[in-house]
């Protein structure tokens, strides 16, 4: 059985390359609309690694994710959000990720820094990722699971299309919840 190894209070993901599983992951975002609700997405289309190291600071995190497999449940919001308007796909088809940076905070969460490209644009942010658990599935692939959280301000990405409230106000709001829950099973 896979299990997590820890070291002096550090809780870590199994040495080795992960890759993740996008059927049994997801790659998620959340943001306010209006100012009063909160409209979710995916992305149903990405991959991605992990390349666990001995010292963890060597480890390093790789994503991708096609910006045509986004999906907010509503097809008029989806054909606007890939148009020049939003995400541009047809000129920027894809979301990138490299982390160029990882820290300990506490058990098994770390702060992840890396730079992310959206629009051909490339900004530095940081996320925090908790390691979850790690085992063996019922057809002998160890896994590991991970929790990723954090925040970006879209319109450092070019993600600037607004429209203002006749009562004040903002119909999109600026900042984008990431929500990445990750199966990734040993490559």
């Amino acid at each position: 059985m896979t299990e997590l190894q820890t070291e002096q209070g550090i809780v870590r993901v199994p040495t080795g390359t992960w890759a993740i599983d996008p059927i049994h992951s997801s790659v998620g975002f959340e943001v306010k609309h209006m100012m009063i609700s909160t409209v979710r997405g995916l992305f149903k289309q990405y991959e991605g690694t992990l390349e666990a190291a001995e010292d963890y600071h060597d480890s390093r995190i790789r994503g991708i994710v096609q910006v045509a497999s986004i999906d907010t449940n509503n097809a008029d919001r989806d054909e606007h959000l890939l148009g020049p308007e939003f995400f541009d796909a047809e000129r920027w088809p894809s979301i990138t990720f490299e982390s160029t940076a990882i820290e300990h905070v506490v058990l098994g969460t770390y702060r992840v820094t890396g730079n992310l490209t959206i629009r051909d644009v490339t900004r530095e942010i940081q996320v925090e990722a908790n390691v979850e658990g790690a085992a063996v599935d019922p057809w002998g692939n160890d896994r590991v699971g991970i929790a990723v959280r954090g925040s970006i301000d879209r319109t450092e990405f070019g993600l600037t299309w607004q429209q203002s409230l006749v009562g004040g106000g903002l119909l999109v709001g600026e900042q984008v919840a990431v929500r990445i829950d990750i199966s990734a099973v040993r490559a």
